[in-house]
């Protein structure tokens, strides 16, 4: 098996879909996969479609192989590998309801963390993309009281002070719908961090 097919199989993506997704032709990712070396506007492409670094998708493909069956090591590209649950049984459905689920409780944090993260549990979702979700979630729970004390501090009257609550929480309700949006469009996350708080 080759290296970018071990990588493609991993994202749960048939050469079909990752065509699609890169804008790359079938013809090209099989003779990639056949073994020819990807270079410049395909070498990008097929990472971004991936999801990973270009860099590491060069380093994955020029690793020498030594036998039939390829896996691909943690170490060199750890975002392709699930620690709880492999790439397939992730059902997006389950992810869009944990994503909405903060919705309901933008108005009540620390609600907005804690409901996805037992979704995540009970819905066995406890994959990346969901992690993204309650880290983002985590993150705009710390910034929105600084973000309203700076407001008050400002001293600037109670209709700001109200205006500003009001711009918070619908920042949140954006980022939710939004994330929403782009999982739905394209299986991943519109808001995202460069790390995971959980």
């Amino acid at each position: 098996m080759s290296k970018l097919k071990a990588a493609r199989e991993q994202k749960n993506l048939t050469q079909e879909e990752l065509s699609e997704k890169s804008k790359i032709s079938v013809r090209t990712i099989q003779r990639i996969e056949a073994g020819t070396e990807p270079k410049g506007h395909t070498l990008r492409a097929l990472a971004q479609a991936l999801e990973i670094e270009e860099k590491t998708l060069q380093d994955i493909l020029v690793i020498p192989e030594t036998n039939d069956e390829v896996t691909v090591p943690n170490e060199v590209i750890p975002e392709l590998r699930e620690e709880q649950q492999p790439q397939a049984e992730i059902n997006f459905s389950h992810i869009k309801i944990i994503n909405l689920s903060s919705l309901l409780f933008t108005l009540l944090p620390p609600l907005n963390i804690f409901v996805p993260l037992l979704l995540m549990f009970t819905l066995k979702q406890r994959n990346s993309l969901v992690r993204q979700i309650i880290s983002v979630q985590m993150i705009w729970t710390v910034m929105a009281p600084i973000v309203f004390m700076l407001g008050i501090f400002l001293k600037l009257g109670r209709q700001f002070t109200l205006v500003l609550m009001i711009v918070i929480v619908l920042s949140n309700i954006f980022i939710i719908l939004r994330n929403t949006a782009e999982i739905d469009r394209n299986k991943k996350l519109y808001f995202r961090l460069n790390f995971n708080m959980i």
